[in-house]
């Protein structure tokens, strides 16, 4: 028992401590949240503040705690290797290793990475400024070897972007509200708002828009009488005006307006017929177009920019594809709003006494799936009645049943080439193909 094999031993205990800091820095500053740290920053907390400045840069941050964690590792494992074989000869090797591999598991990984996540802000906020340090002095390895990574992911055909954040804020927020639901601290209601707001920047016009062909439009042609007729007959306010043909839309017209001019024009006519003068077209809006391409939070901000609530989607080509308007947009927040000119043949998804649903062709994948917590696929269609059609690669014909993705699909009514009427429910097992069961 020299001098120099209790120096060993004590070196071999500061480099496991080292590694345990290294092992609960990691954990503590990549599973600490960003929201909670920055609310600590804002308060005064130096702490805090400088953790938030680490986790910037992901890549040197980690880099540097490997580096670190890595070299503290391999010393101690080859400090024990040379005490184990002086003291015990060849067999020392095996012994240091199963000896080093308890130690280091135990006190140098499992426990520090315990405590570490158990309080991830209040650890990362006490090792931010020596870990700081340390990504300071190992900056220019850590820079080598991130070129060198780079290199070597470049040729598996995998490409980093450079200065990336570990921290995905959309991810974050979306995972934090499922573990609530799951536990029941978050209601299904907070939870889809939420959720729909964060997705706003995903989804675009023209997975939502009301589609052409559902279009109430208003023909320039009309008479007065026939026009007002119509206007009043329509349950929305704001209706497109066209001339010829329904892809020629000149204006639109607000019911408002319309009965502000009717009104005026009974009240100037003297002894002529009240609308004998009528000119629709005299109190239309110029409509507003909008690409089918666009995010529907940038649709959003045009339409406050704009204070307008309604705009007409056309493709590449400038053909007509449907319209949005910004209740549209806040439902997918929101859920449906429903007004006093709603009615149960408005109702796009009504469920039934025998546990299947009947729902409307047109209405989205994703309102369905969040209505009622299914995993129904959007990715080949918007719709579902564009998701049965493209299962069957067809057009079904009434009567026609399918099951895929786990639920029974069944055509109760077809329009022209459009399914307008389906009934679906939730299969016990999972089908394993898509089939067509004979009626």
């Amino acid at each position: 028992m020299t001098v120099t094999y209790w120096l060993t031993c004590a070196a071999i205990l500061i480099l496991l401590m080292a590694s345990a800091f290294f092992s609960g820095s990691e954990t503590a500053l990549t599973g600490s949240s960003r929201a909670k740290l920055r609310a600590r920053a804002d308060r005064g907390d130096g702490g805090a503040a400088a953790a938030l400045a680490l986790t910037e840069d992901s890549e040197r941050l980690i880099g540097s705690i490997l580096l670190g964690n890595n070299v503290v590792n391999i010393l101690s494992a080859s400090l024990a290797t040379a005490l184990f074989t002086q003291a015990f000869g060849s067999s020392g090797v095996a012994l240091a290793t199963l000896v080093m591999t308890v130690l280091v598991l135990i006190f140098s990984e499992v426990m520090p990475k315990t405590y570490a996540i158990s309080a991830p802000e209040d650890v990362a906020r006490l090792v931010a400024r020596p870990i700081r340090i340390i990504v300071v002095v190992l900056t220019p390895i850590v820079a080598v070897i991130r070129v060198i990574v780079r290199g070597l992911m470049a040729v598996l055909g995998h490409e980093t972007a450079p200065g990336g954040h570990l921290f995905s804020v959309h991810e974050e927020i979306a995972g934090a509200l499922s573990i609530g639901h799951a536990t029941g601290a978050v209601q299904k209601e907070d939870r889809d708002r939420l959720l729909g707001a964060l997705d706003l920047g995903e989804r675009t016009v023209e997975e939502i828009m009301l589609h052409r062909s559902e279009i109430q439009m208003i023909d320039a042609d009309l008479a007065p009488d026939a026009l007002i007729e119509a206007v009043l007959a329509s349950p929305h306010t704001r209706l497109p005006v066209f001339k010829g043909e329904r892809e020629n839309v000149v204006g639109v017209i607000h019911a408002k307006d319309l009965l502000r001019a009717v009104n005026r024009a009974f009240r100037d006519a003297g002894d002529e017929p009240g609308l004998a003068h009528f000119d629709l077209m005299s109190v239309a809006m110029q409509p507003y177009f909008v690409p089918d391409t666009t995010a529907l939070d940038e649709q959003m901000r045009e339409f406050l920019d704009r204070r307008a609530h309604f705009a007409l989607v056309v493709d590449e080509y400038g053909s007509l594809r449907g319209l949005i308007t910004l209740e549209d947009i806040l439902e997918e927040i929101v859920g449906e709003i429903a007004d006093e000119h709603d009615t149960e043949a408005d109702q796009t998804l009504t469920p039934n006494a025998q546990g299947d649903y009947t729902v409307d062709g047109g209405m989205t994948i994703r309102d369905l799936n969040r209505a009622l917590d299914w995993s129904l696929p959007d990715d080949e269609a918007n719709t579902v009645a564009g998701l049965v059609i493209h299962m069957a690669q067809s057009i079904p014909e009434q009567g026609q049943v399918f099951s895929f993705h786990g639920f029974r699909f069944e055509v109760l009514s077809r329009r022209d080439n459009r399914i307008t009427r389906l009934r679906i429910r939730p299969l016990t097992r999972r089908a394993a193909q898509p089939a067509i069961e004979a009626d």
